[in-house]
């Protein structure tokens, strides 16, 4: 059962489009499930996230996880912005469903992409930013039951 807050942002995502010529763009698979989420980061000369978008194929959840990713990283700084979990997007949105917990796990590496772009085409380093993966369902272990 998903919550009010899953509902509402599944039904009035916020920040849904793209930023022309964005300051990072990064893109986030699962090939397990399709979902595929796209984040753009307009940051500014400060370091402050001043817009940011996002476009999602996939389920309800991952729709969801994208709108509060975006909500919680718009106005923070880079560090800020890269100390958001797969685990703060479902607090905010009062938890998902366990088979729906990989969504959050898109949100966060999405955000991480589009960081780790920035921080390419700036020749930065932020500090605690890994490269991401491009495919979330890399690495996973088949479950066996």
């Amino acid at each position: 059962m998903y919550s009010e807050k899953v509902m509402d942002h599944f039904s009035n995502p916020r920040n849904v489009g793209e930023i022309e010529n964005a300051s990072g763009v990064g893109t986030v698979g699962n090939a397990k499930c399709g979902d595929i989420m796209r984040i753009y980061l307009d940051i500014n000369d400060n370091g402050i996230i001043q817009d940011v978008k996002f476009k999602t194929f996939g389920c309800g959840a991952a729709v969801a996880t994208s709108s509060m990713a975006t909500e919680l990283v718009k106005g923070k700084n880079i560090q800020e912005a890269l100390e958001v979990t797969n685990k703060a997007v479902m607090d905010a949105l009062d938890g998902l469903p366990a088979v729906k917990v990989h969504c959050s796990l898109l949100a966060e590496e999405a955000i991480h992409a589009a960081l780790w772009d920035y921080a390419t085409k700036n020749n930065i380093v932020i500090n605690g930013l890994e490269k991401p993966k491009t495919d979330i369902s890399e690495g996973e272990e088949e479950e066996i039951y």
